[in-house]
């Protein structure tokens, strides 16, 4: 049997696992439950259910935060589990390649590499990939060209703005706002102005579906919150309007940072950008008609893309397993023996 390959995109909310040998992507809520405060009771989706539902006892936390390892072991040790129940080729000495933020310091790249090439898994190699790369590839955009690409990474806890030429990372910010941010905005907004406290399920829940790029959206839900004056559980109708208040001065940020990267662009990069588009990847990119005001924003077409969220995943493989694209990867393990 012929050694497998695992593309691997710890994001801070959605963990995906790509594995060459069944094509396919495991999509799972990077979120684990803890009991003893070290043992893992839970972990992806059912750990995920129980987030502000669980009782004391049941410590529920998300291992990776702002886009970088915040708790090693518990990661660790859940990525195995999900390795070992759904790796149909052999796990020893598997390639693996794993996405990794731009804007970080090398002690994190290293947790990233460490993950894996100190794990029981004993892979025959480990690569690390920049995201807006991996983001390019998965795309189908050939990054190896001497051709501008803009692509705007909009994640659970961070926004990654990249512009892309010959396989490299001309210019990126890495901004720390994303849909948790998002989320937290709409709640702050339904209490302050409804007093009504809601929970961030239920706020991600309004988001997702009434959340909008530009006013106008009219949807209307019911969410049930706590009353802060009769501290008593009650339902309430809200309206897109609504959450389109909240989210603006998020997305407007967002935008700002776009037209920064665009106004320190290189004038002839800035031409290709202007003739292929911006790109928008990332799972919080699916707020209803957010390329549209990326369009008034910046005057370009935004291109978008089916499932945003696994773009990452679906250009690792690619990258490690075709030769033209081989050279986007790199390995630490020189750095370490230095």
């Amino acid at each position: 049997m012929t050694n497998n390959v695992y593309g691997i995109d710890l994001g801070t909310c959605n963990m995906k696992i790509y594995s060459k040998v069944t094509n396919k992507i495991l999509n799972e809520k990077n979120t684990i439950a803890l009991v003893n405060k070290n043992q893992i009771y839970a972990c992806g989706d059912a750990a995920y259910a129980m987030y502000e539902k669980a009782p004391e006892a049941i410590q529920v936390t998300f291992p990776v935060v702002g886009g970088v390892i915040a708790d090693f072991n518990n990661l660790q040790a859940m990525l195995q589990l999900y390795l070992e129940k759904n790796a149909k080729g052999r796990l020893r000495g598997a390639e693996f390649i794993v996405a990794v933020p731009t804007d970080i310091t090398e002690v994190e790249k290293k947790a990233f590499f460490d993950m894996f090439f100190r794990s029981k898994l004993k892979p025959k190699s480990v690569l690390l990939c920049e995201k807006p790369i991996a983001d390019a590839v998965g795309l189908g955009l050939d990054v190896n060209e001497p051709t501008g690409i803009m692509i705007v990474d909009i994640g659970a806890d961070t926004t990654e703005i990249s512009v892309i030429s010959l396989g490299g990372l001309v210019l990126s910010v890495l901004l720390h706002s994303g849909g948790n941010k998002i989320d937290e905005s709409i709640i702050t907004h339904v209490k302050r102005n409804y007093n009504l406290v809601i929970g961030q399920k239920t706020a991600q829940s309004m988001k997702e579906q009434l959340g909008s790029g530009i006013p106008g959206n009219e949807d209307k839900m019911i969410v049930v919150g706590r009353d802060v004056v009769s501290g008593l559980p009650i339902e309430m109708e809200m309206s897109g309007g609504v959450v389109y208040e909240a989210i603006k001065d998020n997305l407007n940020s967002i935008c700002n940072s776009i037209k920064m990267i665009l106004e320190k662009t290189p004038p002839e990069l800035a031409r290709d950008i202007i003739h292929s588009g911006i790109y928008i990847t990332g799972g919080s990119s699916q707020i209803h008609d957010l390329d549209q005001l990326f369009n008034q924003i910046t005057g370009m077409r935004i291109n978008t893309c089916e499932e945003p969220d696994e773009c990452v995943v679906r250009g690792l493989v690619k990258i490690v397993s075709d030769s033209k694209y081989k050279h986007l990867a790199f390995s630490m393990k020189s750095k370490i023996l230095i």
